[in-house]
């Protein structure tokens, strides 16, 4: 899945109101009238800029871990990938959003939909990772 990257995450300084009930996805429960505080989504997100920054994502190889066409990866750059995790990497001076892997030696690159095959990494190949992606947001709204 390629990326189009957006630019650096900027600080807020507007704090959000937080509700401490959930809102019921499925039959609808009383509503609770109480906020509990202010949340930002700074301190929610861990942004911390300069280390922070944001891409666009783009095709559907990573929908079954909930990154869809559009939504906007929020990318961690201060941290080194361990196995498992969502990173943005440069393949061959491609950038992509991947499952990072590890088999000893190798490094394999997953997609999170099955119609897209792992990548193992060849020994030819040049393999960047540019951050680890530990949040999406996704737009709800009609384009």
């Amino acid at each position: 899945m390629p990326v189009h990257f957006l630019g650096p995450a900027a600080p807020s300084t507007i704090a959000l109101p937080f509700f401490s009930f959930c809102v019921p996805a499925g039959f609808p429960s009383p509503a609770q009238d109480h906020m509990e505080g202010t949340l930002s989504l700074d301190e929610l997100m861990n942004i911390r800029a300069p280390h922070t920054y944001l891409a666009r994502a783009d095709g559907d190889s990573m929908i079954h871990v909930g990154i869809f066409d559009r939504d906007i990866l929020i990318i961690d750059r201060g941290r080194e990938a361990e196995k498992g995790e969502i990173v943005i990497a440069a393949l061959n001076n491609e950038p992509l959003v991947k499952i990072f892997d590890r088999q000893g030696e190798q490094i394999i690159l997953r997609s999170a939909n099955p119609k897209f095959p792992p990548r193992y990494l060849l020994e030819s190949e040049e393999l960047y990772v540019w951050g680890v992606v530990p949040f999406s947001v996704r737009f709800h709204g009609k384009y």
